[in-house]
């Protein structure tokens, strides 16, 4: 391992639309920032380094030659159902869809999870049984609702 600063950044590549993907995620994220912008000599955007929920992204506009898949997502922890609710639809706005499991494609094509931490403690909980009716509900479900997932985990079968 090497003694000096070392770093791990996702970096994105959009065909020509990723100065109007930075501004999008700028105003779906509450602490969102612009960190730098490098553009060419007609001053459209060439790279774009954001902070997103403390995640550095960068974003290059690099043509057509390679597109974003669902093989790669970026998932984001949440509290609340209005969290979810209001992250997905500012990100799905314009083109997006609302994939299964909380899974969504934005409408650049960037694959996203907007996933509440109550998930994570449902489906952790010793009991295996209430956790397995949560993850059948989650199965089941396009954008996560808290309150299904918590009553399918408390529901007693006979």
């Amino acid at each position: 391992m090497s003694a000096g600063h070392v770093t791990v950044t996702p970096f994105l590549w959009f065909d020509a639309n990723a100065e109007e993907a930075i501004e999008r995620y700028l105003s779906v994220f509450d602490d969102a920032e612009l960190l730098s912008e490098q553009r060419h000599p007609d001053g459209s955007l060439f790279i774009g380094e954001i902070s997103v929920q403390g995640q550095r992204l960068t974003l290059m506009n690099g043509g057509p030659r390679v597109c974003l898949t669902d093989a790669f997502s970026l998932a984001v922890g949440v509290e609340t159902q209005q969290e979810v609710d209001t992250i997905s639809d500012g990100l799905i706005a314009g083109g997006g869809r609302q994939g299964r499991c909380g899974w969504l494609v934005d409408a650049f094509g960037l694959s996203w999870q907007v996933v509440p931490t109550a998930l994570h403690r449902l489906l952790g909980d010793p009991d295996r049984e209430a956790a397995g009716r949560a993850q059948a509900a989650m199965m089941a479900m396009d954008r996560l609702s808290i309150r299904d997932l918590e009553e399918a985990f408390a529901a007693r079968t006979n």
